[in-house]
């Protein structure tokens, strides 16, 4: 009796298998617990639920919008260890883009996009998948390109050392769990200043064209240097709650880590105007840079073409 291979039944085993509803083939699984299950998410008396939300999606936005610029890196760093380094920061800051965003859905549901019926998309996905440009809240400091690796490196050591001491203060929040979050996060951001600053004094003391990039770097990052520690209403108003942190009291702190690098650089601050708000607003306003708009059509087209896409 001769035996007839079946190709198609083995094809068709191969799909079922990976459409059978067995999730021990996916390394991580494929049902994503909400990131803040078991945390009490009540909201403290005399705390504006609100302005918590409008302040948490600045902090994620933040996060989200600077991790998917940093992610653009992978395969493309200098070296594989700067490629695996530079993927782990945002990793890191993904992380604390996604608890962010969760705590502002849990604050205030109004924030959250509608999603067609029956989608399963939770709630900090939709805020990161299904809101346009003008709802995004992050500081336009975070959406340019990278550029090259001086750059990049440049805006990292900028922006984790004004992360790290919000974060640093963030901690003795009157919010438990934007507090626990910061705590969370002061260790992954520590690392990214360090991380930053070595290779900053690394490329200003190495070769004639790597130190003439970096100068470059600086002249072309600093101009969103001040964007980072000019206060929003919301801010404010959080930080008389004691729930936030108004950046310009963080300002004169930062500038002294910052001195401190370009002085073991021997570099001197740039001398280049600042960008200013565009029709009275900046980026924690709605009001983005031209990068903005490409940035998110990467980041949101497979989640917006799929929106009862299950992953």
């Amino acid at each position: 009796m001769s035996h007839v291979h079946d190709h198609d039944a083995d094809h068709s085993s191969v799909y079922d298998g990976l459409t059978g509803g067995d999730d021990s083939q996916w390394a991580f699984g494929t049902d994503f617990e909400d990131p803040l299950a078991g945390v009490d998410t009540t909201i403290a008396e005399g705390v504006d639920a609100a302005a918590l939300a409008a302040y948490c999606l600045m902090l994620g936005d933040d996060a989200l919008i600077y991790s998917h610029r940093l992610s653009e890196w992978a395969s493309n760093a200098p070296d594989l260890e700067e490629d695996i380094a530079l993927a782990n920061i945002a990793l890191d800051l993904l992380g604390q883009a996604r608890l962010l965003l969760a705590r502002a859905a849990a604050a205030d549901a109004r924030v959250v996009p509608p999603m067609p019926a029956g989608s399963p998309v939770p709630a900090e996905d939709a805020l990161a998948f299904f809101r346009d440009e003008p709802a995004f809240r992050n500081v336009r400091f975070v959406e340019p390109d990278n550029g090259d690796f001086a750059v990049t490196i440049v805006r990292l050591l900028i922006f984790a050392t004004y992360r790290l001491a919000l974060f640093e203060r963030l901690t003795g929040s009157a919010d438990p769990v934007l507090s626990a979050i910061a705590g969370k996060g002061v260790k992954e951001l520590t690392y990214h200043r360090d991380y930053a600053g070595r290779w900053f004094v690394t490329l200003a003391q190495g070769t004639v064209e790597s130190r003439s990039r970096l100068e470059s770097a600086l002249t072309l990052v600093w101009p969103l240097h001040d964007e980072l520690f000019r206060s929003h209403p919301i801010e404010k108003l959080l930080a008389g709650q004691g729930v936030g942190v108004d950046p310009a009291d963080a300002a004169a702190e930062v500038d002294v880590l910052l001195d401190q690098v370009l002085s073991v650089s021997d570099l001197d601050r740039p001398s280049v105007a600042a960008m200013g708000p565009v029709s009275n607003g900046t980026g924690r306003d709605g009001r983005h840079t031209e990068a903005m708009g490409h940035l998110l059509a990467q980041l949101q087209v497979v989640a917006r073409a799929h929106p009862n896409g299950r992953w």
